[in-house]
């Protein structure tokens, strides 16, 4: 983990200078800004380095659904033997050329970034030895400065849970470092929640037992346990995960109208193309109600023509 630790100092340090340069060390609404954009350009940069990995995901997840009429069929003609089945369905991901692990690497790949983040921020404490102070590439100037960094007031290296003690050493207040961290909580939270909300929408549901389940506990649980881990993130890593997270419903955004969700047949859900799942306004009743519609306009004559009458008695005879 030690270079994982001095890539993401080296990183963040070379935005922070960045920054100090263009605004000097002055701070406005009790925020260090040339710290808060660093950490903010420190996502910006890594999601730019992962963009190609993104794009594979796209490609891999639209590949799994155009496989999803193939692998029902083998679902039914394996019905009671699973490791057929399963060996089939590995058999027609290798010929097929598709990988259902790809959707997750480009979490898997951050999940280092984001711990090696953690412990940079949870590092800075006033009151470290100076030859600690120099560790991963910093100096002891930089590292003080860092140290004291704000966010309306808060020290970004605070977190929800800091004690009176800990928060006076960093030069916040207990209060202000509650409030700040609770509402980035909540946005934590909100913005994790709309993004797997996002994905999962417009991708389809699985079609999958395991996989759906997977799908809600990504929507519901992550969410939900981050309302009690991120009270113990330092403020500066709720600003990296809520920037992450508004990084990818924008990225996500624009990705799924460039690669759209394959149309014209069922999707992961077994739902009809543009229809919603778990009986969403406008989704399977809508889909139903449109049958005899369709039925009708079918049966009926075309404009100008005259009814068919004889038909129409050959049919009640």
């Amino acid at each position: 983990m030690a270079v994982i630790y001095h890539a993401i100092s080296a990183t963040l340090l070379f935005w922070h200078g960045v920054w100090q340069r263009l605004l000097g060390d002055a701070s406005a609404l009790g925020t260090t800004w040339s710290w808060v954009l660093g950490i903010v350009f420190l996502v910006l940069t890594v999601r730019i380095i992962l963009f190609p990995v993104f794009v594979k995901q796209i490609r891999s997840q639209r590949a799994m659904q155009a496989l999803q009429p193939r692998i029902a069929e083998l679902r039914a003609r394996h019905r009671d033997d699973r490791e057929t089945l399963q060996k089939e369905i590995v058999e027609l991901y290798r010929v097929e050329k598709a990988n259902p692990l790809m959707g997750c690497l480009p979490m898997l790949v951050q999940i280092p970034v984001f711990l090696g983040l953690l412990h940079v921020l949870r590092h800075l404490k006033p009151t470290m030895p100076e030859h600690l102070k120099t560790l991963y590439g910093w100096s002891v100037a930089q590292f003080d400065s860092a140290s004291s960094a704000t966010l309306f007031g808060a020290p970004i290296a605070g977190t929800f849970r800091s004690t009176g003690a800990q928060v006076a050493l960093l030069g916040g207040d207990t209060a202000t470092v509650r409030v700040v961290a609770a509402v980035l909580i909540a946005a934590m939270i909100v913005t994790t929640y709309l993004s797997s909300r996002q994905l999962i929408l417009r991708s389809g549901w699985a079609q999958d037992p395991q996989q759906r389940l997977v799908q809600r506990l990504m929507l519901y649980g992550i969410p939900a346990s981050l309302l009690v881990s991120g009270l113990i993130f330092p403020i500066g890593v709720i600003i990296y995960w809520v920037t992450t997270n508004l990084f990818s419903l924008g990225q996500q955004t624009w990705m799924l109208r460039r690669y759209p969700p394959p149309t014209g047949g069922a999707t992961d859900s077994g739902t009809p193309s543009g229809a919603t799942g778990d009986g969403a306004p406008g989704g399977t009743q809508v889909a139903a109600a449109r049958v005899p519609d369709e039925a009708g306009r079918r049966a009926a004559p075309k404009v100008g023509a005259k009814p068919n009458r004889h038909r129409r008695r050959g049919r009640a005879g």
